[in-house]
């Protein structure tokens, strides 16, 4: 196994902050009732058959390329997404990834939301044409504002979401029908971008949620969210604390990704932890680096541009895992401050400088 020890890539095409919720809304998840026999129905009647109708949009991402790893580079590539920490906290030491990598070549930019709801993000938020178009606005915005990275956009689609309500077995969590994250996947082709799926377990556990995914997982464009602000261990409602995952929560789902890796030949995963409160993820330095899995640590809360730096200082600078992310929030980061949200220029002058973006 080869490792990083703080030291251009030949490009080959292969395939072609304190206690805020993530969520817009004040309640858990979107609160689908199950009707009949086993058919899920939305009980807020969000989602117009125009929003969920497969049609071509105009704006396209670039194709989507892979990387032979050259050591050499990707260590100064390293060092450059640190911003030269003068601290030595960043870059974090670990294994060179598998071919293919993602990381650190391309900055990801994903919309993130679910199908069945307006308020948990711009995914579900507007029709799919201008959800895009959006979308594909963003990524013009951080090429310009860094034009020696290429951008890749995502959808990062909540996959599994907590409940306010128990549901049938008790688990305050909601799994969304394959049919959504297959028109999900449809959209994502339009842009030729990535799908995340993300997990919000309520009282479940990562152990029984993700698995079910594993057919998504085992596509090449497709990768993981975990949230645990939703994991609440001792039978909780959803929203009315903070949750959390330690490291076997989170070594688990490594393993999981790690195994289909291996198992389809794949290039290496991406798995997104989200975070903004020191309790979110415990044991940090025991989370695992390994070849077949990518770690992205997202900074996850809302609020003024002092506080999120704040929360990035505590919980992401101070608790180095191996690659960052920042959320944005087209509404509540503006709601309560005159701040604004950073813009592209700004995230780039943090360090380590995030290199997956997600706007909610």
């Amino acid at each position: 196994m080869k490792f990083f020890q703080n030291s251009f890539a030949l490009v080959i095409p292969a395939m072609i902050l304190s206690g805020f919720s993530c969520n817009q809304s004040n309640s858990a998840g979107v609160n689908i009732q199950a009707t009949g026999k086993g058919k899920e129905k939305n009980a807020a009647e969000n989602v117009t058959a125009a929003t969920l109708k497969d049609t071509t949009v105009k704006p396209t991402a670039d194709t989507i390329h892979y990387v032979q790893i050259d050591t050499a580079d990707y260590n100064r590539r390293m060092i450059e997404l640190s911003n030269v920490d003068k601290k030595g906290k960043w870059p974090v030491k670990g294994p060179y990834p598998l071919d293919g990598a993602l990381l650190p070549y391309n900055r990801i930019v994903a919309y993130y939301g679910n199908l069945y709801s307006k308020k948990m993000g711009v995914l579900g938020e507007y029709p799919k044409d201008e959800m895009l178009k959006k979308l594909m606005g963003e990524v013009e915005n951080w090429k310009k504002a860094d034009s020696t990275m290429p951008v890749i956009p995502a959808l990062h689609y909540i996959a599994v979401t907590a409940q306010g309500s128990p549901g049938a077995d008790g688990k305050h969590r909601l799994r969304m029908p394959f049919k959504q994250i297959d028109t999900v996947m449809a959209w994502s082709k339009e842009i030729n971008g990535l799908v995340f799926l993300d997990v919000q377990v309520g009282n479940s556990y990562v152990k029984n949620e993700v698995p079910l995914l594993e057919k998504y997982l085992s596509l090449p464009t497709v990768h993981l969210g975990i949230d645990p602000e939703f994991s609440l261990k001792n039978g909780e409602k959803p929203g009315t604390k903070i949750g959390t995952f330690n490291e076997e929560d989170i070594n688990f789902a490594v393993d999981y990704l790690a195994a289909i890796v291996k198992k389809n030949n794949l290039p290496p995963k991406i798995l997104v932890v989200h975070r903004f409160t020191q309790g979110m993820i415990t044991n940090y330095d025991k989370i695992k680096l390994v070849p077949e899995v990518q770690v992205v640590i997202d900074m996850d809360g809302w609020g003024s541009k002092i506080l999120k730096k704040s929360t990035w200082d505590r919980y992401i600078y101070k608790e180095p895992v191996q690659f960052t992310g920042f959320k944005l929030f087209y509404k509540n980061d503006v709601k309560r401050s005159n701040s604004g949200m950073y813009s592209p220029e700004e995230l780039l002058k943090f360090t380590p400088r995030p290199i997956y973006i997600q706007y909610q």
